[in-house]
């Protein structure tokens, strides 16, 4: 969040901004040095504020897909916007892998800038805060935020307040959860002197913030971040205080920068070089990922770009941009037991124009040979539409030469991000089909690559796993077509097979027929019905014997049929219950869509007679509408991401969120998972708390392996 003064101030400094390097200038050059190691990987640019809105907004996979690493999100049963609500959305976050969860305090009142009752109505509000997180299962995961942009609301022009407040309000946590973990002072921007005001009062009344905070929203980030971190850093050397990790829990301009893979690769550079952590801003709607995600579970052409990001492994490596506040940036890694190095670049700021720019690799190890294979791929801005995806730009064999290769580069788009692959030219080309190769998977446990081109380790393993994430252009049925290999191995049976796990929940074990030798290579092929969008298909040991001993090259994914059984909202069939009623709108499926669900326990539309051919796990497929929108805000849509209790043949209900559709004309789909028993079944939505469901307009079922 941020006070209106500072969108101000990135509207009337706008032509500050770097101009965009015109196609015909001389390409820059940007140099990555593989010799060069800058540490481990962090991964903490991929952080969001409010980007998650409630469990399942977004859907997990398109989360867990990214590593993320910390989320900042609202105070418990706060106010301040209709959702993300730091406690709700841990479970998810957790199960995706995320470290910290950062909790805005300040976020329990209801107004922008806050409502300032007095410390003793904020101190009350603390108190039950910190009891409610005392009590989570995920306790040791939360860091208070005890005050938001205090600069700019209850403090301005006024440090000694702040001062004073910060030391009554970190006790007064400290007290209640002595082990708590706080982050301030968190400034809307970089304050150099209020900053060492700050630590020095903070040091000497142990006061100290477990993490350093402060938010990075403005155009002086492109060229002065560096010169913020280096002054920061300087600065608790000279007060005598260990270096504290940093969070920018809000990082991104009002416009121009949220989505724009070509603007975020700057952040996502400097802030891996300097090794600190970062949340998106939060300009627009929650549960997105801050403009990563649209329609719940399909990517944008920013999230590809935190997708590559996640994809690096290895260690970071020194990164020489043609300037170190200019607008080409970028970041690498290499990894020996992948014999792989990957690349991370982009940047015109604005996003504007096109660019050339000379790559030059140094210092290339030995396992990659004397002649190397780059493959450049790029992906586009796609705005909040769903992205096609990133495409190849360009691929080749480099002699390397006094440890270098260059790779010259032309057109570059300015809103676009690139990324380079080095492998030993004994690797495959790539090929522009939904293919997806093994050795560009992420791999864990015992799985490695072998042979550039597949994996192995699956043998006596219950860990190895090659997790493989594909795009599904519509819901429906997929053929996942593995191709491995099983030789003759000691000990094991003739006849393999490998366990299947789609979209964190295990499917099925797929049988693998043995191979004449580890040469000869077969395809098994699974149907599966996968939703629109982000799909991550894994391939996991599971025995601790040489039952799953088998090789993977690749995965092809291709569209085919399958029985889906649709069923109307508005059909006689069907029973409603109280105010629940049928309602016309010409959008809708069948012309109408059964509305006033919920609100209240009578409220209820029920799905008679659906029909399964045998007992077992289906996918339920829920076409609906919910544009509900709670309040005004200055810059943010108070998008509700309405829920419905679902129960199949009266059994137990399961709770499931609805990504705001925007508009009530425009009909989303979600999946739900159901147990359903052969023949006829019945299956009710409802919501008996003071909110209601969306509007249902047809659901449709579809067996999980067809």
């Amino acid at each position: 969040m941020r006070r209106t003064l500072a969108i101000a101030v990135v509207a009337t400094t706008a032509v500050s901004l770097l101009t965009a390097v015109p196609a015909s200038a001389a390409p820059s050059q940007i140099s990555f040095d593989l010799a060069t190691s800058t540490g481990a990987l962090r991964y903490g640019a991929t952080g969001f504020l409010y980007g998650l809105g409630d469990e399942g907004i977004p859907n997990e996979t398109m989360l867990a897909a990214l590593k993320p690493q910390v989320t900042a999100q609202k105070a418990p049963d706060g106010l301040q916007h209709p959702n993300g609500d730091a406690l709700r959305i841990a479970p998810m976050f957790k199960r995706a892998g995320g470290r910290d969860i950062q909790i805005y305090m300040q976020d329990i009142y209801q107004q922008w800038p806050y409502e300032n009752l007095g410390l003793a109505d904020y101190l009350t509000k603390v108190d039950a805060q910190v009891r409610k997180v005392i009590a989570d299962p995920y306790r040791s995961s939360y860091v208070y935020v005890p005050f938001n942009e205090p600069d700019g609301i209850w403090y301005q022009n006024n440090l000694s307040g702040l001062l004073a407040d910060w030391k009554t309000v970190y006790q007064r946590i400290r007290s209640l959860d002595p082990g708590a973990r706080i982050a301030g002072p968190n400034f809307a921007s970089y304050r150099s002197a209020d900053l060492r005001a700050f630590l020095t009062y903070a040091r000497d009344n142990n006061v100290l913030p477990q993490v350093m905070a402060w938010h990075e929203l403005g155009d002086d980030f492109y060229t002065s971040w560096q010169q913020h971190y280096d002054d920061y850093r300087a600065m608790e050397k000279s007060l005598g205080i260990s270096a504290l990790p940093i969070t920018i829990n809000e990082y991104g301009r009002s416009s121009g920068d949220l989505g724009v893979p070509g603007n975020l690769v700057q952040f996502v550079a400097k802030f891996e070089n300097s090794k600190v952590d970062g949340c998106l801003a939060y300009w627009t709607t929650a549960g997105g990922l801050n403009d990563l995600v649209t329609r719940n579970n399909q990517a944008t052409g920013a999230w590809w770009l935190y997708k590559w990001y996640g994809d690096l492994t290895g260690n970071t490596v020194a990164v020489t941009p043609p300037s170190p506040g200019g607008s080409l940036q970028g970041l690498g890694a290499v990894d020996a037991s992948k014999k792989q190095a990957r690349i991370i670049l982009g940047g015109n700021n604005p996003a504007s124009g096109s660019y050339d720019t000379n790559v030059l690799v140094k210092g290339i190890p030995s396992y990659l040979g004397t002649t190397v294979r780059a493959t450049v791929w790029g992906v586009d801005s796609s705005g909040l539409d769903p992205s096609s995806g990133p495409y190849k730009v360009t691929e080749g064999d480099f002699t390397v030469g006094s440890g270098q290769v260059t790779i010259p580069l032309t057109g570059l788009k300015g809103s676009s991000a690139y990324q380079v692959i080095l492998t030993p030219n004994t690797a495959r080309p790539a090929v522009l089909t939904s293919r997806y190769e093994a050795e560009y998977a992420v791999i864990s446990g015992t799985a490695k690559i072998a042979g550039t081109y597949f994996t192995e380790g699956y043998g006596a393993s219950t860990t190895a796993s090659t997790k493989f994430v594909v795009t599904a252009p519509t819901d429906g049925y997929y053929n996942l077509s593995l191709r491995y290999s099983a030789g003759p191995y000691t000990g094991a049976p003739a006849n393999r097979s490998i366990r299947l796990r789609v979209n964190g929940s295990d499917l099925t074990d797929v049988a693998l027929p043995g191979t004449a030798d580890w040469n000869t290579w077969k395809t098994a092929t699974t149907k599966v019905y996968l939703p629109a969008g982000i799909n991550r298909i894994e391939y996991n040991a599971y025995a601790s014997d040489d039952r799953d001993a088998v090789n993977l090259d690749y995965l092809d994914l291709a569209a085919t049929s399958g029985t889906v059984t649709a069923y109307e909202s508005e059909s006689s069939a069907n029973t409603r219950g109280g105010t629940a009623v049928v309602v016309a709108d010409s959008a809708a499926s069948g012309g109408n869509y059964v509305g006033w669900i919920g609100a209240g326990s009578a409220n209820t539309l029920r799905f008679n007679g659906v029909n399964a051919p045998a007992a077992g796990r289906y996918r339920l497929v829920v076409s609906y509408a919910n544009a509900e929108v709670v309040g005004e805000h200055q810059y943010n849509n108070n998008i509700v991401d309405r829920y419905a209790e679902i129960s199949v043949n009266g059994g137990a209900v399961k709770k499931h969120y609805f990504r705001n559709t925007l508009a009530w004309n425009t009909y989303r789909t979600t999946i739900v998972d159901v147990d359903l028993v052969a023949g006829a079944n019945t299956i009710t939505f409802g919501n008996p708390s003071a909110g209601y469901a969306p509007n249902i307009d047809r659901i449709q079922i579809a067996a999980v392996l067809g």
